[in-house]
């Protein structure tokens, strides 16, 4: 990755309406917040049992096919820091309106099932410390209650937001330092981290865990839509992007090596609160701390995801690219309640087509649509030189992180296609229904005229 450039036509705009209040520090805790999510507290295991006691190898993986991606969204955000995200991209590159309806859409489809599996990581094993129910009925009446908070104006803040991301963080901080207790007085097998799960051929298992890895890293994509309110955004925005990222990855190798460093690989992979069983192996706090810290972890990441959909089916409402009635809001709330009950509703279908890790692996393949959009649009943006200096990827970066997503795609199975498959089919045929609908109406108002 190079050094800032600056091309000569077109200048970037950098007037704008909001403040450019947010520096270095808070852009880059903002961004370690989304990205240090509830999936390595649930996801864990799934890698282990994917790949046994190297779970850090898929991790590191993961991170380095995310900077490729993560290269390309800092030189657009910084070329375009008004464009606002990776729809605005694709219309900008392509000039095809399906295909950016499709990467808006994909967003959408994507943080509405995320916020599916998160309810299913909540209804868990963290939950069981408290209380034994049906793990569906509690998904569904958790996206009820996040539904219920939604309406009334919660609103993502970023310093809720730094506070969350230190409660999340010391959960996962306190499971390397117990781990580290339990290596200490001579318990667990370090042994255990360079051994490949039996009758796996490794690369492969790596391949295939590297997906649920990728789950743990997204996140950072949303970051775009700060960009007109970053100081300096050329120089903070990339440098907050990749400090989070590698702080993220730091984070979570460690939490791997941890984990299969204490806990049996076969265990992790049989529990859907994995992290709970090396706090367990210690010993000496309670259970119910870390569950509770978990489940905050996992509420918080929940309650974020549907607002931030909700805001997104509106905000395609008022754009006409969604019906119109998306686009109602409370007449005191101010917050989109039609928007709101939709996309729980769905996500609460979403709830039985699968587990946590599948619809992970649904999620990851909508966003690996979305980042290969990205990545090409980097490319054909090439052809679109601005005045402003901007950050500036090595070419090869857009390149590879093409092959990438083409790489993690083929790795899904049919039932992630399929499920995919049918949200963006959806998408497809609303995109239609606006379009016939649109023409219908201007073609009314030309007759009357």
């Amino acid at each position: 990755m190079s050094a800032p450039t600056a091309p000569q036509e077109q200048a970037a705009d950098p007037d704008t309406k909001l403040s450019r209040s947010v520096g270095g520090r808070l852009l880059y805790l903002f961004i370690l917040g989304d990205v240090l999510g509830a999936g390595v507290y649930a996801l864990v295991g799934e890698m282990a049992g994917e790949v046994g006691g190297a779970v850090w190898l898929p991790l590191l993986v993961a991170l380095g096919l995310a900077l490729l991606t993560a290269g390309s969204y800092a030189e657009l955000v910084t070329k375009y820091p008004r464009a606002g995200g990776a729809a605005v991209f694709a219309d900008r590159a392509f000039r095809k309106p399906l295909v950016s309806f499709l990467v808006g859409f994909s967003m959408l489809a994507a943080g509405v099932t995320s916020a599916a599996g998160l309810s299913l990581a909540f209804a868990g094993d963290y939950l069981a410390t408290f209380v034994d129910a049906p793990d569906r009925l509690v998904a569904v009446l958790f996206l009820a209650l996040v539904a219920a908070l939604n309406a009334r104006g919660i609103k993502e803040s970023l310093r809720a937001n730094v506070a969350m991301t230190a409660i999340e963080l010391s959960g996962l901080v306190l499971v390397v330092v117990l781990a580290a207790v339990v290596l200490g007085r001579g318990d667990g097998s370090p042994a255990r981290v360079t051994q490949f799960a039996e009758g796996t051929t490794p690369a492969l298992a790596v391949l295939s865990a590297a997906i649920l890895a990728y789950y743990s890293f997204v996140g950072f994509e949303t970051s775009a839509n700060l960009a007109e309110e970053v100081r300096d955004v050329r120089r903070t925005y990339p440098r907050a992007l990749f400090g989070a990222l590698v702080t993220a990855g730091v984070v979570y190798v460690a939490v791997g090596v941890a984990a299969v460093a204490v806990v049996d690989p076969d265990t992790l992979a049989g529990s859907t609160g994995p992290l709970l069983e090396v706090v367990d192996a210690e010993g000496s706090v309670p259970a119910w701390v870390f569950s509770l810290v978990a489940l905050i972890a996992v509420a918080n990441g929940a309650l974020l995801t549907m607002i931030m959909s909700s805001r997104l089916a509106y905000g395609m409402a008022e754009q006409g690219l969604l019906p119109s009635v998306l686009g109602r809001v409370l007449p005191h709330r101010r917050t989109p309640w039609v928007a709101i009950v939709v996309t729980t509703v769905v996500a609460m279908g979403l709830v039985f087509t699968g587990d946590v890790a599948g619809l992970a692996e649904t999620v990851v393949l909508l966003l690996l649509l979305v980042f290969a959009s990205t990545n090409v649009a980097v490319l054909v943006l090439r052809r679109d030189p601005v005045d402003a200096p901007h950050f500036r990827v090595a070419t090869v970066v857009p390149v590879l992180g093409v092959a990438s997503c083409v790489l993690l795609l083929t790795q899904q199975d049919a039932v992630t296609w399929l499920r995919a498959g049918i949200l963006l089919a959806v998408g497809a045929v609303l995109y239609g229904v606006m379009r016939w609908t649109g023409r219908t109406r201007s073609a009314r108002s030309a007759r009357e005229a």
